[in-house]
């Protein structure tokens, strides 16, 4: 994770309730530790043996995004089938593909600010990857070698921008849009990606509840058929899709209003949660 120790940010690791800084260690943020690879874990590892995890880690603190400026964010949409349909749209051959800018990135328990000039904000649960490893045409059976960890984004989307033209991106890429964290959990904690329990809930009311088995595209597919059209790099951020339950497709349709709260939980990451204000 990234914490903020005197207006600076650290990389840091969270042991259960526990977290410690570990610039001492020699990183000076998590894509340093992460482009490190297996060494720097090991490093981080030794480090932590003298200099365990003390600091109590409040769970109500705000918290920076685990990794401020992602050198990509790439988002999946229409994977799970069930959101598909709500959308009205054809269960998709091939992935379907857009980004958010890194200026779109916020941390735990900031706030999502909703634009002025939008009248219809949306959430979205993602399931998220974060490349470790990168690499180009990288072969299906070797996409565990190039995954550092995962990780919770809320998709958080203006309608009204994204449906505007065939070109997504506009309507996902507001400020703030991409709130993500708290941590990322490496991989060796997650015997499987693909069956874990996903969920949003709005202002106390469960709107989104589904499991990452019920991806279209799993995350060998995704990591082969993006890195056959562009270089991955160690930090990048996969959205890996939403499930069926957001604001738009219900009747009537709910958006984002100031005031509400969006947590997001998937299991074995802990949650994700924003408060919603208006734009100044």
């Amino acid at each position: 994770m990234t914490i903020e120790r005197d207006g600076r940010f650290e990389p840091g690791v969270a042991v259960g309730d526990k977290v410690t800084g570990i610039r001492g260690a020699g990183f000076e943020d998590l894509i340093s530790v992460i482009a490190g690879g297996a060494a720097a874990l090991d490093r981080v590892s030794r480090w932590l043996e003298s200099h365990p995890a003390t600091e109590p880690l409040d769970p109500r603190a705000k918290l920076p995004a685990p990794i401020l400026r992602p050198p990509k964010i790439v988002c999946i949409g229409l994977n799970y089938r069930d959101h598909a349909a709500e959308s009205k749209m054809a269960i998709p051959e091939v992935p379907t593909v857009f980004s958010k800018f890194q200026t779109a990135v916020t941390g735990h328990r900031h706030p999502v600010v909703l634009p002025r000039n939008s009248a219809k904000p949306d959430y979205e649960a993602e399931f998220a990857v974060v490349i470790g490893k990168g690499g180009r045409h990288i072969a299906e059976e070797r996409w565990r070698e190039h995954v550092f960890g995962y990780t919770m984004l809320n998709d958080v989307s203006a309608r009204d921008f994204q449906m505007a033209t065939s070109q997504w991106m506009m309507g996902k890429t507001f400020d703030t849009f991409a709130p993500f964290g708290p941590a990322i959990v490496t991989a060796d904690e997650i015997a499987d990606p693909h069956n874990l329990a996903i969920s949003l809930t709005l202002s106390g009311e469960l709107m989104q509840s589904s499991n990452t088995s019920n991806l279209i595209f799993k995350l060998p597919r995704l990591v082969a058929y993006l890195s056959s059209v562009f270089t991955l790099e160690p930090g990048d951020v996969i959205a890996t899709g939403t499930p069926a339950g957001v604001g738009f497709a219900r009747k009537p349709p709910r958006w984002l209003r100031p005031g509400d709260e969006m947590t997001v939980r998937v299991e074995g990451l802990g949650e994700l949660v924003n408060p919603v204000v208006a734009e100044e």
